[in-house]
């Protein structure tokens, strides 16, 4: 699985958080970076469009994080990872930059994930989502990690 997200991300707690969780996945959980767009928002979202289809591998599944994706819990998205991986194609998450993902990704995407209505900032969303990919992988493959219900 890899993630492609817009922005370079400097050294700091939200950088080690991806990397403590990415390096746990077996394979580890890859991060492409693409350059933030220049100019007026709307020619930023496209130039960052273009980035992103451009980076995605021939073939891959293709998931977009967007605030309208489905919001499932971690047992829903251990299934749909599953599902995914049995599609045998690459998983791609896609995470766009500041001005949010253009109709033309939203279009390519094969799935969309929101986690969940509350706006994160983006590095953030990189660690949450590696995380939670991590927590579907442990449920998946009976690891202790994940606890169901409450304490």
């Amino acid at each position: 699985m890899r993630v492609i997200a817009i922005g370079r991300q400097r050294q700091g707690p939200e950088a080690e958080l991806f990397a403590r969780y990415a390096a746990r996945l077996r394979p580890a959980l890859e991060l492409t970076e693409l350059a933030e767009g220049r100019g007026a928002p709307v020619e930023i979202k496209r130039r960052e469009a273009a980035s992103l289809i451009a980076a995605l591998p021939t073939g891959a599944f293709a998931v977009a994080m967007d605030q309208d994706g489905t919001t499932p819990d971690s047992q829903g998205l251990a299934r749909l990872i599953d599902q995914w991986n049995g599609l045998s194609r690459p998983i791609c998450f896609l995470i766009g930059g500041t001005e949010g993902l253009d109709a033309t990704v939203l279009a390519r995407a094969d799935a969309k994930l929101s986690l969940g209505r509350l706006t994160w900032p983006h590095y953030l969303a990189r660690a949450m989502l590696a995380e939670q990919l991590y927590r579907a992988h442990a449920i998946l493959t009976g690891h202790p990690y994940h606890r169901d219900g409450r304490p």
